[in-house]
C-alpha cells in the first residue's frame, strides 16, 4: 500500500489522481489532501477518502473545514507552513505535487528534504528552480517521476546508456492554434478556455491558449533529462495521441502515444515502475485516420520564444516570467488586458527586474516578489 499525500487534491490534476487511487485500492491510499480555497470540495472528498489529514492553505476557510470534519478522525490545519509539514509526516510514501503555480515551490522542497518520492504535476517548481530542485533531488536521493503527459512520455521512451540525441516535445497547439494575428487580438477568455482535447484548471488552459505552457514544458525537460534547449525542439500535433519522442543518436525516434487523459500518467507515476490495469479508452488508429505535425509559430505565440530565451539566461530569469505570467493569466482571465499583452507584460518584467545567477531559495522568493509587484503595475497601467 503506497500512501500518497496529494498536494491540490481539489484541481484538475488531483481530482483526476483521487479516480486512478479509487480504481486501485489495493496500492493506494490518499493519506493527505490539500486544497487552496475550494473548501467545499475538500470536505467532500475528506469524507470519502477518509485521509489521515486535509490542509486548507487559505486560512479562511479553517474554520468551516474542521466544524465539517468534527464527526471524524481527521487531522485538519491550514496555512502554507502546514503544507510544508504534513508532506513531512513519516508514513507519507509518495507526495503529488499538483498544486498551480509559484505556491507549490516551498512545500516541493519539504518533501524532498523528508526524503519523500516526488511525482511531479506542478510545473512551475521546475522552471521557477529547476537547477535547486534537481540538486537537492540528488542530494537526499528523491526520485522526481515526471505527471506531466509530455515528459512522462519522454521517460517511458529513455533508454538507459543511450544519449539523446534531441527531445521532440509535442503540443496541441491549444484553441488558438488556427487563429491569425488579427483574431488574437480579439479573442476573449472564454474561448481560450476551450480546449480542444484537454480538460485542464483555467490556470493551465489559458497557458495552452498562449504556449506559455508548451515553454514550461520545454524548461522542465532540460532540468528532468539534462538535455539543452537546442535539443528540445517543439511540434504542434494537434490531435494529441502522440504524447512526446525521443531521437537518439543512431537518428531511430521512440514515441510514447495514448488517449489524451491525464489519468494514464498520473497513474504511470504512481505505480512507478509497475504498468497497471485502467478500464480507460484505447487508441482506436483506424477512426483516427491521420496524425498530423506543424511547427509552432513563435511570432503569434511570443510566449514559447520568451521560455526558450530565460532558459538560455539561466539564473532567476525563468522565475522572473514565470512570476509575470502568473500575473498576466489572472488578469486576462479577469478581462482587465486582452489576449496579445499577455507576452507584452512578460517580456517587459524579464527586461526590468534584476538577474541574479548564483540563486538561492531567498532569491527565488524575493525574485517572484519584486516581478509580480512590477507585472501588477503594468497590468494596472496597461503598459504605459
Amino acid at each position: 500500500m503506497r500512501k500518497i499525500a496529494i498536494l491540490g487534491s481539489t484541481g484538475s490534476i488531483g481530482t483526476q489522481a483521487l479516480d486512478v487511487i479509487s480504481s486501485h485500492p489495493d496500492l493506494f491510499e490518499a493519506y493527505v489532501l490539500t486544497a487552496n480555497n475550494n473548501v467545499d470540495l475538500l470536505i467532500s472528498q475528506a469524507r470519502q477518502f477518509q485521509p489521515e489529514a486535509v490542509v486548507i492553505a487559505n486560512s479562511v476557510h479553517y474554520p468551516a473545514l474542521k466544524r465539517a470534519l468534527s464527526d471524524l478522525p481527521i487531522k485538519v490545519y491550514a496555512g502554507e507552513q502546514s503544507l510544508c509539514e504534513v508532506v513531512q509526516d513519516k508514513e507519507v510514501d509518495m507526495v503529488l505535487a499538483s498544486m498551480v503555480g509559484f505556491a507549490g515551490l516551498r512545500p516541493t522542497i519539504s518533501a524532498i528534504k523528508a526524503k519523500k518520492a516526488i511525482a511531479l504535476a506542478n510545473k512551475e517548481t521546475l522552471v521557477v528552480a529547476g537547477d535547486l530542485i534537481t540538486r537537492l533531488c540528488a542530494q537526499y536521493k528523491v526520485p522526481l517521476l515526471p505527471v506531466d503527459s509530455e515528459h512522462s512520455a519522454i521517460f517511458q521512451c529513455l533508454e538507459p546508456g543511450n544519449p539523446i540525441e534531441k527531445i521532440l516535445l509535442t503540443a496541441s497547439g491549444g484553441p488558438f492554434r488556427c487563429f491569425n494575428s488579427e483574431d488574437l487580438q480579439m479573442a476573449t477568455p472564454s474561448q481560450a478556455l476551450s480546449h480542444p482535447t484537454w480538460q485542464m484548471g483555467a490556470k493551465i488552459t489559458i497557458d495552452s491558449a498562449s504556449m506559455m505552457n508548451k515553454g514550461f514544458e520545454v524548461i522542465e525537460a532540460h532540468w528532468l533529462f539534462g538535455v539543452p534547449s537546442n535539443k528540445i525542439e517543439v511540434v504542434v500535433h494537434p490531435q494529441s495521441v502522440i504524447h512526446s519522442m525521443v531521437q537518439f543518436e543512431d537518428g531511430v525516434i521512440k514515441a510514447q502515444l495514448g488517449i489524451p487523459d491525464m489519468r494514464l500518467p498520473i497513474q504511470y507515476a504512481l505505480g512507478y515502475p509497475h504498468r497497471l490495469a485502467n478500464p480507460y479508452g484505447r487508441v482506436d488508429f483506424p477512426h483516427l485516420g491521420s496524425l498530423t505535425f506543424e511547427k509552432p509559430d513563435l511570432k503569434r505565440f511570443r510566449c514559447l520564444q520568451l521560455a526558450y530565451d530565460a532558459l538560455s539566461e539561466g539564473g532567476n530569469m525563468a522565475c522572473i516570467m514565470n512570476a509575470a505570467n502568473e500575473i498576466a493569466n489572472r488578469a486576462f482571465i479577469d478581462g482587465e488586458i486582452p489576449f496579445m499583452m499577455i507576452s507584452e507584460i512578460i517580456e517587459k518584467t524579464m527586461g526590468k527586474i534584476e538577474k541574479v545567477y548564483d540563486c538561492s531559495l531567498d532569491t527565488y522568493l524575493e525574485t517572484d516578489r519584486k516581478a509580480r509587484s512590477y507585472a501588477k503595475n503594468l497590468v494596472m497601467t496597461k503598459i504605459k
